[in-house]
């Protein structure tokens, strides 16, 4: 049992949740260069602007097109500016449950803006897609995520051991791989109710 996320757009009181364009490759790319996206993500590093330009073009469309998911810049309505991206992926049609992932940039970090992207994909992922689970993981030492993932509601199922290599810089600038835990949470329709008001989408 397979399908495909709408084309869609998703809009907040303060965010658009939009479709990666060719205008992302430079700010998108000077994120995901971030040393903590590097430490925190698997992403090529450094990551170049062809890298950038092959997954707008080609990696992200394909996500959708493909059933596995959906990836979504992050942008301020104000000033359009892009302040991260959110991917919903390992999508299982049959359990109507897919694993949320999200980056947001240096520039726009402690504004609540991971909490309002990821609330409203939830919205619509429950409401308007019918699905029944959303995931989200976290690295055991990635505590920005952790509050996230608590401050919209999400119930902590357990820890996988050993189950995700972050990377770490050492005193001379060189990144290794370090083999983490990663702490489970979930979010069901019922623990979404009364979360408010988030998203319109379209």
């Amino acid at each position: 049992m397979n399908g495909t996320f709408p084309d869609i757009s998703i809009s907040t009181e303060r965010l658009v949740l939009r479709p990666l364009e060719e205008a992302d490759v430079p700010a998108y790319t000077e994120m995901l260069n971030d040393e903590q996206v590097v430490a925190w993500t698997s992403v090529p590093h450094p990551y170049t602007e062809e890298h950038a330009r092959r997954w707008i073009a080609e990696g992200a469309p394909a996500e959708r097109t493909e059933g596995r998911g959906i990836v979504l810049a992050v942008t301020e309505f104000l000033t359009q500016r892009l302040v991260g991206t959110l991917r919903l992926h390992h999508t299982d049609w049959r359990l109507r449950s897919a694993e949320v992932a999200y980056v947001i940039a240096p520039w726009a970090r402690g504004e609540g803006y991971a909490t309002e992207a990821v609330l409203a994909a939830a919205q619509w992922l429950f409401r308007d897609q019918k699905f029944e689970r959303m995931e989200l993981r976290t690295a055991a030492d990635n505590a920005a995520s952790q509050q996230v993932a608590q401050k919209i509601g999400c119930i902590s199922e357990g820890v996988l051991r050993g189950a995700f290599i972050a990377r770490a810089k050492d005193d001379t600038g060189v990144w290794s791989d370090v083999r983490t835990d990663l702490i489970v949470w979930s979010l069901l329709p019922e623990d979404f109710e009364g979360a408010g008001e988030y998203a319109d989408w379209d």
